[in-house]
């Protein structure tokens, strides 16, 4: 026999011995591209048992209005960040990496407008 209640938005399904366990749900990060070309940005999460099933959820609710013209999500177990203690390791001075600015460069005469 199946026991089933609500919690929240979830519905928590409990069923006896002998019987196959359903998949928990497992919390997703969604990714949203609003067009071709750009990044894709997060924008929220969902819950689902499923990559496919977390993916409709998405779709559902984040591009619903042709918002969007890709979706990507990814369990957010495996998503890993860096500290914010950590923050001066991703940041660099000018002086460091001279490079990376157009100051560094030098124009030969020939360009005129650039």
């Amino acid at each position: 026999m199946e026991k089933e209640k609500v919690e929240g938005a979830k519905l928590v399904t409990k069923k006896e011995k002998g019987q196959k366990q359903e998949a928990l749900p497992t919390m997703y990060e969604v990714f949203v591209r609003s067009k071709n070309g750009l990044s894709h940005v997060h924008v929220g999460s969902v819950e689902a048992a499923e990559a496919a099933l977390a993916l409709q959820f998405a779709e559902h609710l984040y591009v619903r209005r042709a918002e969007g013209v890709s979706v990507w999500v990814t369990p957010s177990a495996q998503v890993t960040a860096s500290l914010p203690e950590n923050k001066a390791l991703f940041q660099s001075s000018k002086e460091q990496k001279k490079y990376r600015f157009p100051s560094h460069y030098v124009l030969p005469s020939a360009v005129k407008n650039m």
